[in-house]
């Protein structure tokens, strides 16, 4: 029996649209909805990187958008919680903020 191949990463028009579609929601700090809000984020931030880095046009075509998402990796050391996705929640969205408006100059990448 052989294993199925795992689909990779999503393509980088696929991802960013994920991501698009955290734009107009938020939270409330340190209420009950800021769980999964930024869960989301992180993990659309997560998926967004991995089709860039899997692009055809390699990782080289987006260095900004994957320099902010390092950063951000950095800043949560691999502690996607709650906790501590709200105590980075302004970098958090600052990144998902800032790609968009990257994204935004650059139609051939999302269309």
């Amino acid at each position: 029996m052989s294993a199925v191949p795992s689909p990779g990463p999503e393509r980088v028009r696929d991802a960013f649209a994920g991501l698009q579609a955290t734009l107009d929601d938020t939270c409330t700090p340190q209420a009950g909805d800021c769980a999964y809000f930024l869960g989301r984020v992180h993990e659309e931030l997560v998926g967004l990187e991995a089709a860039m880095k899997a692009d055809p046009k390699g990782p080289g075509h987006f260095p900004e958008p994957l320099r902010w998402i390092a950063a951000l990796r950095t800043t949560l050391d691999g502690d996607s919680s709650t906790e501590n996705l709200e105590a980075h929640r302004t970098q958090l969205l600052g990144v998902r903020d800032r790609i968009n408006v990257w994204m935004q100059d650059h139609p051939e990448d999302y269309r």
